[in-house]
């Protein structure tokens, strides 16, 4: 009889026990997947326009972003270029390559290489900046080079989007460059070398993964940099009628 009651007391436990086990391991392997980063990859062009200056000089220029990685770490390859349609060759053209983390809620620090292919010799840098979104929301993005030549620069981007409706937004932009040092040879004076002041109006059409827009730049040239341009046959500063689209994938 004791050896019946044995039986029937071990499978109770058994039906309790294991069940609960399987609960348990499978609440555990629930909880690490949820805790493992989330890959993620994706391409924006956030610049993909034909400009037409005010002295009739056509250019096809492009701002663009690869990245993939979590929210932990991304690589990201950013170029930037200025395509000249009638002289059918590149007017500036940068590419980075760059690891990125989060140091706080809203900002990431980066650190990577930068290739350029100026009108000059080519140049490499040493890339370390940080991007994130301001109070006020402006997006920032602001960066610091040492080229292979031993010159420093630095370089701001500042962007803010106001959305007049839920489809309509109007894009303001500035990109300042400062140079430490003089590099003559590819026409970059010490001091503030140049700006760039945009202000586009957009259409989103397909959720902000395809929004055309119009606009106007304005691009200048200052201290040496614009007599190093002017020297060359070119202009301290130009207008530009503006039309393309913003594309992310």
């Amino acid at each position: 009889m004791s050896c019946t009651r044995s039986l029937i007391t071990i499978s109770l436990l058994g039906s309790i026990i294991f069940p609960t086990t399987l609960v348990a391991q499978e609440m555990i392997s629930d909880t690490t997947a949820r805790k493992k980063p989330l890959t993620t990859w994706g391409i924006q062009f956030e610049e993909f326009e034909y400009r037409y200056s005010d002295d009739d000089e056509e250019l096809g220029v492009w701002n663009a972003d690869a990245f993939y990685g979590t929210d932990d770490l991304k690589v990201r390859l950013l170029t930037t270029g200025e395509y000249e349609i009638e002289e059918q060759a590149f007017e500036t053209l940068e590419n980075q390559l760059v690891g990125q983390i989060p140091i706080s809620d809203f900002f990431d620090a980066k650190a990577g290489v930068r290739f350029d292919t100026p009108e000059g010799p080519n140049r490499t840098y040493a890339v370390l900046g940080v991007a994130g979104l301001a109070p006020q929301w402006f997006e920032i993005d602001a960066n610091l080079y040492l080229s292979d030549e031993g010159d420093t620069s630095a370089e701001l981007d500042a962007e803010y989007e106001l959305l007049l409706t839920n489809y309509c937004i109007l894009s303001a932009t500035l990109d300042a460059t400062v140079a430490f040092s003089e590099d003559r040879e590819i026409g970059v004076g010490k001091g503030l070398a140049s700006t760039e002041t945009g202000l586009r109006l957009g259409y989103d059409l397909i959720d902000r993964s395809f929004s055309p827009y119009v606009g106007v730049v304005h691009e200048r040239k200052y201290g040496d940099t614009a007599d190093f341009a002017e020297a060359g046959g070119g202009s301290a500063e130009d207008w530009f009628a503006v039309i393309g689209a913003r594309i992310a994938f």
